[in-house]
């Protein structure tokens, strides 16, 4: 009897040595398919709601690829965008994958730690290296910016022939264009979204050869240039001049970005002064349109330095407080392959930044020409300081509700001396 439970004892511990060693093989294995098909959600934000359907279609595509990543990606209009996105990064429950614009967006965004750097990586390489100095820090590469914009007017080329003009080659010439358009009965030779976005778009062809010098607010920033030189003084007073002249319409102050890309496909204005950007949805309201883009030079011919102006913009970020930076820095490499870079370009009617992308759009076809044009980058983004950057754009509000361009320019240098 005893000998029998014996042995009944050693068969159970026996088993029980077993069950216990494939349940210890069985647990490690559970736990390496866990980390291993645990499913990651990262945040994507940017402020092109224009451009869901491109983006989902591309998040698709890298869901199916990585099936263990989902992507969850808001847009907010870009002027709340501006104002909100360092808090929305700080928590590290936002935007893993983020947009940043260059300039002041950038500087706060890098100097506040809040963007991880991207130097080493692999993608790094598919950008056209002039496109992406922008996007460095200190000599690092922190943001990675997919689109290249032409930040200039877009004009309507098929009432521009009807009324048998061109776009001019000097300022005289451009008020000669305007006051054309105005007397065949265009309400808005120039439609300018004054109440947000206009402002800060249409003074960098505005001043783009009144100084050419394209260091000249790292200069007004370092006290050694002011807004009450000529240059500025000479901006300020055409663009009042042009307002004066009924060229922007009635009440440009109260026209917003959103309002004035379909009063435009309403050909209810033949100039908008915008940008590239906007081609593709005035396209989609009215097909009809045929698009050009031009740049009031404000100048004579022979003292023209520029003929228009760029941006390097959408800046793709990994947010540094992320705790998905991994899957964060997948969804980039993914986006920026040529076949959906090309995808979303001509979805979109973005150019980008990128290698070997196929533009075959009609809207990207007209910008084209526009990489071979002596173009400059957007004076504005130049602009580091956020008090220097409002008070730059406050003057231009200033002039288009009357106040002299002279006394608009003192009043902007009175900011800008106490900002730095």
């Amino acid at each position: 009897m005893l000998k029998r439970i014996s042995i009944l004892s050693l068969f159970f511990i026996f088993i029980g040595l077993v069950v216990a060693g494939c349940s210890t093989g069985e647990e490690s294995s559970s736990q390496a398919t866990n980390e291993e098909g645990e499913e990651e959600t990262i945040s994507f934000i940017h402020w092109r709601g224009e451009d869901k359907e491109e983006f989902d279609e591309i998040i698709r595509r890298f869901e199916e690829e990585n099936p263990n990543i989902k992507v969850n990606m808001s847009s907010f209009p870009s002027d709340q965008y501006e104002a909100t996105l360092q808090t929305k990064l700080k928590d590290g429950n936002s935007g893993d994958v983020f947009a940043m614009f260059p300039g002041v967006q950038f500087e706060t965004i890098t100097s506040a730690g809040l963007a991880h750097e991207l130097s080493g990586e692999e993608f790094v390489s598919r950008f056209i290296p002039d496109y992406i100095t922008v996007g460095q820090h200190e000599d690092k590469q922190y943001g990675l910016p997919l689109q290249l914009v032409f930040n200039i007017p877009i004009y309507n080329k098929t009432l521009f022939d009807k009324f048998g003009v061109e776009p001019p080659a000097d300022w005289e010439g451009f008020l000669e264009l305007n006051e054309t358009l105005k007397e065949n009965g265009i309400e808005r030779p120039i439609i300018f979204p004054a109440a947000d976005n206009g402002p800060g778009q249409f003074m960098n062809p505005m001043m783009m050869n009144n100084e050419p010098d394209e260091d000249i607010w790292e200069k007004v920033q370092s006290g050694e240039r002011k807004v009450t030189e000529e240059w500025w003084v000479k901006t300020l007073s055409q663009i009042k001049e042009l307002n004066d002249k009924g060229y922007f319409g009635e009440d440009s102050l109260g026209i917003n970005q959103s309002s004035s890309g379909t009063l435009f496909a309403q050909e209810n204005g033949a100039i908008l002064a915008m940008g590239s950007y906007m081609m593709a949805q005035i396209i989609e309201q009215n097909p009809n349109i045929e698009l050009g883009l031009l740049a009031p030079i404000t100048v004579s011919e022979d003292e023209t330095v520029w003929e228009g102006i760029h941006t390097t913009t959408f800046m793709l970020a990994v947010n540094e407080q992320s705790e998905h930076k991994e899957e964060a820095k997948k969804f980039i490499e993914f986006l920026t392959r040529p076949e959906n870079a090309s995808l979303y370009a001509n979805g979109t009617g973005q150019m980008v930044t990128l290698e070997d992308v196929t533009y075959e759009s009609e809207v990207l076809k007209a910008q084209e020409p526009w990489t071979e044009k002596k173009t400059r980058f957007q004076p504005r983004y130049t602009i580091s300081n956020g008090q220097v950057q409002d008070a730059v754009l406050a003057s231009i509000e200033a002039v288009l509700s009357g106040t002299e361009p002279a006394d608009a320019a003192e009043q902007a240098q009175k900011i800008i001396d106490q900002a730095l």
